[in-house]
């Protein structure tokens, strides 16, 4: 069986006319949704957008699209007011990209935005970060984000960003990453992308969640939970018939990824010929189970742990880009009796969730994301949704841009530009746009610190990492003194 993915979005054609429209009332909306320092912070970014270089938070005052000074700039990162809420119902109610069945699916990840020399900054928390060697994994003070985005269909660097919510150190990330995906999840049943009788909603997470908690969290909601597992895990199979005497037991077979004598005769298999990575063998073996104890995210729960169900997925390839010898991925969806026809779509579905990656690298490196030296988390949260913002009229900007390609760059199809080069066009769609902030009024700037003052109010240290209260208040004695 050959693979062919349209490259097309499955979402409903419409002409430049009606692209541009959706785009100029996401901008008023946008611009509502500003409560404070509305007309610098909707400038900041438009000049984010119109910026042809990589973003240094300074240079965007010199922008044409930025009419105030830099003063201004940092006085609506710093003290401006977005309604966030109402952004975020704003981005879900826009049309959504989908898989070539008409499932939406979402891919859930977190980035790091990276403060290791800021020790007046607050709520900071250790951030995982990969090596460039085996086991050169470091753990390094930073602000964690956790993003939302609905995967398109292809080969694509594209993705819709729903949401960001940060970790705070104290916060736990299964609970907090639970909590976002239900609301999310609620805006796009209220905006009508999902209804009654649609295919349930699949969550594509990367090694390192808690997928059975997430599972069981969410079972109320329309969704299939779908991620990678470590190739060490151990799961069980049901419970065989309880006997005549003992107490009933809970597990099954233990199946082991590392050991092929544990693994029964697949339910179903697949055979699939890809040109990107050759031949992709999946096999398959439906309801198995991790065993839970009362610790880490299920430290709290109620009663007896759940048993959560799932499906486990082997897959195998021939060859990846730059690995002739690739290891075997394994997968598990909260689906416990996939057959072969969802075998074949979710592990499709999972390689997918790669397209997050090209969106961080564009927040990073291109849009400046991680660039400014901000000290408060909250304006580091403004800073973060203008980021999305303008991201999202990229998104919306894709029909209406001009390939302006160096002469070293190929011509790109209609539909086909990376962001990258529909914000190198995104000034002459601006230019045909209503502009909704007011221009600025004349003012002069202020004296400043007086020369030779000195700073008596030193801002404040910050630990890094949780800070978990301990009553180590010593028992008073019993014996009284004679």
């Amino acid at each position: 069986m050959s693979v062919s993915v349209p490259y097309t979005q499955v979402v409903g054609e419409g002409s430049c006319a009606d692209d541009g429209v959706e785009l100029v009332s996401f901008r008023e909306e946008f611009y509502r949704c500003l409560s404070a320092r509305s007309d610098a912070v909707f400038e900041l970014t438009d000049a984010l957008l119109c910026s042809g270089d990589p973003v240094t938070l300074v240079d965007l005052s010199l922008t044409p699209e930025h009419r105030r000074g830099h003063g201004a700039l940092y006085d609506g990162l710093n003290c401006g007011r977005v309604d966030i809420g109402r952004l975020r119902r704003a981005v879900g109610a826009l049309p959504l990209p989908r898989s070539s069945d008409g499932r939406i699916v979402l891919a859930i990840d977190i980035s790091p935005w990276l403060r290791p020399d800021a020790p007046t900054s607050s709520q900071r928390a250790f951030c995982h970060v990969y090596g460039r060697g085996k086991n050169q994994a470091q753990l390094i003070p930073g602000w964690p984000y956790s993003f939302v985005a609905a995967l398109e269909v292809g080969r694509t660097s594209w993705t819709a960003v729903l949401d960001a919510v940060r970790l705070r150190p104290d916060d736990d990330e299964t609970t907090v990453t639970t909590a976002q995906v239900r609301e999310v999840v609620g805006r796009l049943q209220s905006a009508g992308h999902w209804r009654d009788g649609d295919p349930d909603i699949v969550l594509v997470y990367d090694a390192g969640y808690e997928l059975a908690r997430m599972a069981f969290l969410l079972a109320d909601l329309p969704v299939q939970v779908l991620g990678r597992m470590r190739s060490d895990r151990v799961l069980h199979f049901p419970a065989p018939p309880p006997g005549r005497t003992g107490r009933p037991p809970r597990h099954g077979a233990e199946f082991k990824f590392a050991d092929p004598q544990t693994w029964p005769e697949p339910d179903s298999n697949t055979d699939t010929d890809t040109d990107r990575y050759g031949t992709a063998v999946t096999a398959a073996w439906n309801r198995l189970h991790p065993r839970i104890t009362h610790r880490g995210s299920w430290a709290d729960h109620p009663g007896p742990p759940p048993i959560v169900e799932g499906t486990v997925i082997r897959l195998t390839v021939d060859h990846l880009p730059g690995d002739r010898h690739p290891k075997p991925v394994w997968l598990w969806c909260s689906h416990p009796g996939a057959g072969t026809a969802d075998i074949d779509r979710l592990w499709q579905m999972f390689l997918r969730r790669f397209d997050i990656e090209h969106t961080f690298r564009l927040f990073k490196q291109t849009l400046g994301w991680t660039a400014p030296k901000i000290r408060n988390p909250e304006a580091a949260d403004r800073w973060t949704w203008i980021v999305l913002v303008a991201h999202t009229q990229l998104r919306l900007a894709r029909p209406l841009a001009e390939d302006l390609r160096r002469p070293w760059e190929r011509p790109a199809p209609p539909r086909r530009l990376t962001p990258a080069r529909v914000r190198r066009g995104f000034p002459r769609i601006r230019a045909t746009m209503p502009n909704p902030a007011s221009a600025p009024k004349p003012s002069r700037p202020g004296p400043g610190r007086p020369p030779g003052s000195r700073n008596r109010r030193p801002a404040q240290h910050h630990h890094v990492g949780k800070r978990t209260k301990i009553d180590i208040t010593e028992p008073k004695s019993e014996t009284q003194p004679g």
